[in-house]
């Protein structure tokens, strides 16, 4: 059969474009905390639900494991990778310098509508905090948006690609964790620091929201941390 030879450069869009979504799904469960740290990966499993062949599962998960998101252990199986508890606290530290440059960086040149995404994630997780019994996976999905709200308003895409990598890896101890644990949520110290970030960046006040953003971290991390959980 005879091509036009600019045929012969053009990529296998679906192929692409399936393995994109994989990557995309498998990294929101990471991000979410739907998996667990040491938790293994049907790549078989993952397909099926996805409603694709392995072939695109596989490619995702040899991003993710380049990412060191995920991990093959000796036995050829893939899984969460575990995490220290020094591991999490060299983690936090380095999320608390980069997310709180982000959130500087969104005081400085936010849109109306980034205020808008801001104000509509801070108001969901409020809400539903509020409520007597929460929806635990909601909050986490609120407590995500409000988050890559505030750092897609700094307008950087190198930078939002950054701390996404470093959610790939913090997600599955942070967000399984306010899952499991009403009481975290019931503190009401991301509620207090979400709207001190959301003022401040409203204000265009870039040392306030980077405190605020600084402050939500180490809180979170300090609580988990106090569980014990995590090895030494």
């Amino acid at each position: 059969m005879n091509l036009p030879a600019a045929l012969n450069l053009m990529q296998p869009l679906d192929r692409q474009t399936l393995g994109e979504r994989a990557y995309a799904k498998l990294a929101d469960l990471l991000i979410s905390g739907r998996l667990a740290p040491g938790e293994k990966l049907s790549l078989r499993a993952a397909a099926d639900v996805l409603g694709v062949s392995i072939m695109p599962v596989r490619e995702a998960v040899s991003r993710l494991v380049a990412d060191k998101a995920l991990e093959v252990t000796p036995n050829r199986s893939v899984r969460v990778p575990l995490m220290s508890a020094g591991q999490f606290r060299d983690l936090t530290k380095v999320r608390i310098a980069i997310e709180g440059h982000a959130a500087a960086e969104a005081a400085q040149h936010r849109t109306d509508s980034d205020l808008f995404s801001i104000a509509r994630a801070e108001q969901a997780m409020r809400t539903e905090s509020e409520l007597p019994a929460p929806d635990l996976p909601r909050a986490v999905e609120f407590n995500k948006r409000f988050h890559f709200a505030v750092y897609e308003a700094a307008q950087s895409p190198i930078l939002f690609e950054i701390i996404r990598a470093l959610w790939l890896k913090a997600g599955p101890v942070l967000n399984l964790d306010l899952r499991a644990n009403p009481q975290r949520l019931a503190k009401g110290d991301a509620i207090r620091f979400h709207a001190d970030v959301r003022e401040a960046i409203s204000a265009g006040d870039g040392a306030a929201a980077r405190q605020g953003i600084a402050a939500d971290i180490s809180s979170a991390a300090d609580f988990i941390l106090s569980r014990g959980d995590l090895a030494d």
